[in-house]
């Protein structure tokens, strides 16, 4: 079993390395930074947590002696982080020289999309952005007006739209990253997963990762609690159709065909329950609907699943015994962008349902209870009543979901006699649409068919190229965000302050809020005279204060009670509608779905196409950060890995690049290079998500790799929640050049 030093080494790239040393001075070298020799620290400390991944972990920003920001180590308080920033959080740096940035307001003067744009002031570009708000309420309702949000930021544009009147705010992370798994854990706990997990990996004794690629997904507490678990001898079981760096410290490695997972769980199930390995007392106790699961997975046997996965029976015997030899401490793991194939949601089910058969749930190694600081909001008038939201362009669907959806909105946007109201303006806040939403062809439909779109973004990505105006946001360095409350073991806080003041003419979204606020006369929504007031007034109503959190980033509080685990003989009552873990949903079956999970066979590759499956890489998150000059000196374009015996077929090398054309006629737009390996399946193809950037502003990403996300054509979306699932594309090679004409969007 392979060290916990070497898993960080392998699967962070060394997390920590580009803080200290040559990794930052290499880091650095096509900045406008200080010279290395220069680089003398300064004894002083800013707090701040990162914005380059949803983990925000907490640390401290150093600068030089010039008093130029120089790196950002972790602070050791955060339980998110443990005191080690991955290479995504020390390489946050290059966000803020990166001398791509958009640096002013622009407001577009020739066609949408046509990337034709005059530098306005701050002031034009809220007047022009008010009055094309006030235009839509007038016409149409506040409510055809929806948020896009990733990001800090979101927290007072989502305000702004409140009080504006409109409900429709939604991230693109739910129905296209998390949301199957949240309907499925809440049909079955009563309670979802959350960010970061409830998982408790450093007591595990064995982990199971269906489709989870920790390691490469970084999430940074997570790959730090498996090193542990690793070095105190626990299991691994990793299901993909790709060796990957979890699966190389594996102590199984499943490699099942695509599109087949629920074959492979529900076959666990049966053996769980038939060779009575699950948790009796247990499931006696806090369980409803163990009968009817019993029978109804009683001829998914190994051998059927054999013929679907083509994993061994043995191994599913083998595995399904080692899960039951570590119960309770034992985790199959959620995942978190679980959108494949959709049928998602009922996938999800399966693995909380195995989890609750194992006794895990609210166990030691298992999952454990999460505690949060409840942050009250700064004083302000109610926010007027809606009278329409997202779900009434969806009648009687997705009632499940508890969130609004990115793709639905964007739907909902396309002019249609069926809607009574479409959306006519979005705002999109940290999200680069193009890229993060499937089936770019209804995405720019969508767009094309707005009366207003306003960006706000870091950088000048692809949707930046579409918007009516932009808004040019500094980054997480340069300003004071919301405070940080994220579940963990303990309740936490985090702060966030500026290290320096904004480069440029760009300003925080929290500015940018206030002042729009005015143009609108919303003001009395956003009643504080400066952020820091905000803030102060904030911390003090629960013990601690803005002067407190300048000196030490993160306070932690104890928990109400000791009740980080069940104890033993614990009378629980779950938020589901029997007050019981509903092995049986009685929540799916009242909306006509299936109350207990099934199998439902794909679509195949058609003959010479291979299904495309993607992924994350560690020094990047999603689109966002390829441009990143110290993150691209790690990786700055993705590679398309394809099996050995396929690229013999084909007479492919490594390093040959090719494009790709999907099974409708999409070709990409630039090439990808092959990496010939043995450590993928024949029947699929695999790429790290967020390269191939068509915006010749991103100088160093421009046309590095390819985009997956345009070969992305066909969606499958879950009926249950609306998530799209986006792993039923298929693609071929094309060793020469297409012509222009063929090209995706």
């Amino acid at each position: 079993m392979t060290s916990r030093r070497q898993f960080i080494k392998i699967s962070a790239y060394g997390a920590g390395a580009m803080a200290m040393g040559a990794g930052v001075f290499g880091a650095v070298k096509h900045l406008s930074a200080p010279a290395a020799e220069n680089l003398v620290v300064d004894t002083s400390r800013i707090p701040t947590y990162c914005e380059v991944c949803f983990w925000k972990c907490a640390g401290w920003v150093y600068k030089n002696e010039q008093g130029k920001i120089w790196k950002i180590t972790g602070n050791d308080e955060d339980l998110n982080c443990n005191g080690r920033l991955c290479p995504r959080g020390t390489g946050g740096v290059g966000m803020y020289y990166d001398d791509d940035r958009l640096q002013t307001p622009l407001l577009r003067v020739g066609e949408r999309g046509a990337q034709t744009f005059k530098p306005v002031s701050w002031d034009e570009a809220f007047a022009y952005i008010s009055e094309k708000m006030k235009q839509i309420a007038k016409e149409h309702g506040p409510e055809c007006i929806a948020l896009f949000t990733h990001g800090s930021g979101g927290t007072y544009f989502g305000d702004l739209l409140k009080a504006f009147g409109s409900p429709n705010i939604t991230a693109p992370s739910y129905a296209q990253c998390r949301g199957p798994r949240e309907v499925g854990f809440i049909a079955t706990f009563g309670e979802e997963v959350g960010s970061p997990e409830n998982t408790d990996i450093r007591d595990t004794k064995c982990l199971v990762l269906i489709g989870s690629h920790i390691g490469e997904n970084m999430h940074n507490g997570q790959v730090q609690e498996m090193s542990d678990a690793i070095d105190k001898g626990a299991a691994i079981i990793t299901v993909d159709p790709r060796f990957s760096t979890a699966a190389s410290k594996s102590k199984y490695w499943l490699p099942i065909k695509p599109a087949t997972d629920n074959a492979l769980l529900l076959a666990w199930i049966h053996e769980i329950i038939y060779k009575e390995y699950y948790d009796k007392k247990y499931v006696e106790k806090y369980c409803f609907g163990f009968e009817q699961l019993k029978g109804h997975v009683r001829n998914f046997t190994p051998e059927w699943a054999y013929g679907i996965t083509t994993i061994a029976p043995d191994i599913i015997r083998e595995t399904a015994k080692e899960m039951a030899n570590a119960s309770p401490a034992v985790i199959i793991h959620p995942g978190r962008h679980v959108t494949w194939y959709g049928d998602d949601t009922q996938r999800s089910r399966a693995i909380a349902i195995l989890n609750a058969l194992l006794g895990s749930w609210g166990r030691r190694g298992g999952f454990f209870r999460p505690e949060k600081v409840s942050i009250p909001s700064f004083p302000h008038p109610p926010f007027p009543e809606p009278s329409r939201s997202w779900r009434n362009a969806f009648p009687n669907k997705y009632k499940l979901a508890d969130l609004a959806l990115a793709s639905g909105i964007c739907e909902a946007t396309i002019p249609s006699t069926a809607r009574d109201c479409t959306f006519k303006g979005w705002i999109v806040n940290g999200t680069n649409l193009i890229e993060t939403l499937p089936d770019q062809k209804q995405t720019l439909t969508a767009i094309q068919s707005l009366d207003l779109l306003v960006v706000i973004d870091t950088m000048p990505m692809e949707i930046t190229g579409w918007a009516d105006v932009v808004l040019p946001e500094c980054t997480y360095l340069e300003r004071y965000d919301s405070i940080r409350t994220g579940p963990n073991r303990k309740p936490q806080v985090a702060l966030r302050m500026p290290a320096s003041e904004p480069l440029y003419d760009t300003k925080p979204a929290a500015w940018m809020a206030k002042e729009l606020s005015k143009h609108l006369g919303l003001e009395d929504y956003f009643n504080w005279t400066t952020i820091e007031e905000m803030l102060d007034w904030q911390l003090k109503q629960i013990g601690s204060s803005l002067e407190e959190m300048k000196r030490i980033g993160v306070k932690t509080f104890e928990r109400p009670a000791d009740d980080l685990y069940f104890s033993d003989n614990e009378e629980v009552e779950f938020f589901t509608p029997t007050g019981k873990i509903e092995l049986y949903s009685t929540s799916f079956e009242a909306e006509g779905f299936d109350p207990m999970p099934i199998y439902t066979p794909h679509e195949e590759p058609p003959q010479g196409f291979y299904r495309l499956i993607y992924g994350r890489g560690p020094a990047h998150t999603f689109s966002r950060t390829a441009n990143n000059p110290n993150l691209t000196d790690i990786m700055d374009e993705n590679l398309l890995w394809v099996n050995l015996k396929v690229a013999k077929l084909w007479g492919l090398a490594s390093g040959q690049p090719v494009w790709l054309k999907n099974q409708d006629g999409i070709v990409s737009e630039f090439p990808i290079k092959v990496r010939v390996t043995e450590r993928i399946r024949w029947d699929s193809v695999y790429m790290v998500h967020g390269f191939g950037h068509a915006d010749k502003r991103l100088r160093r990403s421009y046309g590095k790799g390819t985009s997956d996300t345009k070969l992305i054509t066909r969606v499958h979306i879950d009926p249950i929640m609306g998530g799209t699932g986006m792993r039923g594309n298929f693609v071929t090679f094309l060793t020469e050049k297409p012509a222009e004409t063929e090209v995706a969007l």
